[in-house]
């Protein structure tokens, strides 16, 4: 069928619904078939996430950064990096084992995609815009985001609800950082 969609274009489109269901069939054939797969799609996925928030820190994060005035809570520097590689792991656990728990909803993977959307951008609000404000506020609203992912998980798979502690618990933390760091600047 999608051979026939690209040699003859006009039979995708009178054809829609059997093009949608032969992606909805290759992406259930790919993601729910193969558990190893699956894994590593959501891990590169949830790694991209980190990656993009790491470029956007690393391009931007100086001089900047360091002429803020923090607060006595502010951990080092050094201590970022291996806390969020597990964090990203742990929820890239939590989505997977959520997934083979529940693999008829797809509304869970996209409420998954929602939450990375704002994991990534508190980064590029805080380091490239330089906006304490409004990363704040998008702080604020990823953390209802794990909140309510952490809902989900919790019916689905204990072991993904328990991934998202640390991870809810990080934030929490990062909000009081973030809210700090307003007030100090």
């Amino acid at each position: 069928f999608i051979c026939q969609c690209l040699a003859n274009p006009t039979a995708s489109s009178s054809y829609p619904n059997n093009f949608i269901t032969h992606i909805k069939l290759m992406y259930n054939t790919i993601m729910l078939k193969n558990k190893f797969l699956s894994f590593i799609i959501l891990a590169i996925v949830t790694y991209s996430a980190s990656f993009i928030g790491g470029i956007a820190t690393y391009v931007y994060k100086e001089p900047w950064y360091s002429t803020l005035t923090k607060s006595n809570l502010n951990p080092p520097d050094w201590v970022f990096g291996p806390v969020w590689t597990t964090l990203y792991l742990f929820m890239t656990i939590a989505i997977w084992s959520a997934w083979q728990k529940n693999t008829k909803n797809v509304d869970l993977i996209y409420l998954y995609l929602i939450h990375l959307f704002f994991n990534t951008t508190w980064s590029i609000i805080f380091f490239v815009f330089h906006n304490i404000l409004l990363a704040l506020i998008n702080l604020v609203v990823l953390i209802l985001f794990i909140a309510l992912l952490s809902y989900k998980y919790k019916n689905l798979s204990r072991i993904s609800f328990y991934l998202m502690i640390p991870y809810f618990l990080w934030c929490c933390y990062a909000l009081i950082l973030n809210s700090t760091l307003l007030y100090l600047n």
